[in-house]
């Protein structure tokens, strides 16, 4: 029973660390990257002002009205 607490201790905080890596590569490579690659491609096509003239002539802005 000598020294038990200080083995647990080092097993757990080794598995920790390990699970935690592989938590961070696994949000990493299945969420945030595809994110990125979404992101770069829809704004790749964007034109803001094509989008904000189908806004003002829709109705959504106070201050610039329909033509």
């Amino acid at each position: 029973m000598r020294r038990l607490l200080a083995r647990r201790m080092k097993f757990h905080l080794f598995g920790a660390f390990f699970v935690s890596v592989g938590c961070a590569a696994l949000y990493k490579f299945a969420v945030a990257e595809p994110r990125k690659r979404a992101y770069a491609e829809f704004y790749k096509n964007y034109d803001p002002m094509k989008d904000f003239e189908a806004m003002r002539a829709a109705g959504v802005f106070e201050s610039a009205p329909p033509k």
